[in-house]
């Protein structure tokens, strides 16, 4: 039996007497979506936070690919190959396209070059750049500015950004939010594709893209998880409905 990629044992973490997370432990196996989800004030993005590297927990530990990642910052993580994305976007909205993903394959370097206009003429940055929005359909509007974009088109932006960096997986903090029906349809047939370049734990209110793109589901409420399990078996889940999901979950 494989280990999983992203292995996650008794993190906990307070903020004074606030229990953010309390004891959490889940795991990210290769080729699958893992989502999380609760409600608002649960504790999701302090756990991610604490997954990526912003925050360091009181106890427990984190393994990624089978190394203890820790005590790690975000830039080493994501050096490891653990790539994120934010539920706010962190573009650089007056920037091209291009210019983002180019940004996006110059971290993977670990080295800042000191002219921006030197880091556009090199071009083996552009081909990652280029190769990273063909991947995510944004290769027709590299040249296009980032305020300019659809809001989809943005959460592409940042998959592709993090692209770049030839992640092994993805942390991904509500891909969904803001989107209307067609944006998150489509994205939801593109993250169902993505799985298969690099697992995703996904933090999503949405909960139709939620079982329809999970593999595994958990669900974290006042920062303990309370079930993990199928999509089935959390929608039909007692404890999880009345926590959070109500009696739709049955429809």
């Amino acid at each position: 039996m494989t280990s999983p990629l992203l292995d996650i044992r008794g993190i906990s973490k307070s903020f004074g007497a606030i229990k953010a997370s309390e004891d959490v432990s889940l795991t990210l196996e290769c080729g699958e979506i893992h989502a999380l989800i609760g409600p608002n004030g649960a504790g999701k993005s302090t756990l991610i936070k604490q997954i990526a590297g912003n925050l360091e927990p009181d106890s427990g530990r984190i393994r990624f690919d089978g190394h203890d990642v820790t005590a790690l910052d975000t830039v080493a993580r994501a050096r490891a190959g653990l790539g994120r994305t934010f539920q706010i976007s962190s573009l650089a909205m007056e920037m091209s396209v291009l210019q983002n993903a180019v940004l996006g394959a110059l971290g993977r370097r670990g080295r800042v070059m000191r002219f921006f206009r030197d880091v556009m003429r090199d071009a083996a940055l552009l081909e990652v750049a280029r190769e990273a929005l063909d991947e995510v359909g944004l290769g027709a509007v590299a040249g296009m500015r980032v305020a300019d974009l659809s809001h989809g088109q943005r959460r592409q932006l940042e998959v592709a950004v993090a692209l770049t960096q030839s992640p092994k997986a993805f942390l991904m903090d509500e891909p969904m939010a803001g989107l209307g029906g067609e944006g998150t349809a489509r994205l939801t047939v593109f993250l169902d594709r993505l799985r298969h370049r690099a697992p995703i734990l996904l933090v999503e209110h949405d909960m139709d893209a939620v079982f329809a793109l999970a593999d595994r589901i958990s669900v974290l409420v006042y920062g303990r998880i309370i079930a993990t399990g199928t999509p089935e078996a959390i929608r039909r889940d007692p404890q999880v409905r009345e926590a959070y999901l109500g009696d739709e979950a049955l429809s």
